[in-house]
């Protein structure tokens, strides 16, 4: 079973009209290639911004943001 994500804007004219999602996984099972939109939940999810990249842990966004509070008072 082979499978891959592609941008459906590399999708032929037809296919690309039909699919709202921008990838979609194409995988083949027993000779059937079946396309599958993927819906990306990542958009104006809150939680993504500075801490997404990894290097910045959530307790240490904790203590910054504890610590922006005692300045403020």
């Amino acid at each position: 079973m082979a499978e891959l994500v592609l941008n459906t804007n590399t999708l032929p004219e037809p296919l690309f009209r039909l699919i709202k999602a921008e990838k979609v996984k194409v995988n083949e099972v027993n000779g059937e290639i079946r396309l599958t939109p993927i819906v990306s939940t990542a958009k104006g999810c809150p939680l993504r911004g500075m801490c997404a990249d990894g290097r910045l842990s959530s307790y240490a966004f904790m203590e910054r943001k504890q610590a922006e509070k005692e300045l403020e008072n």
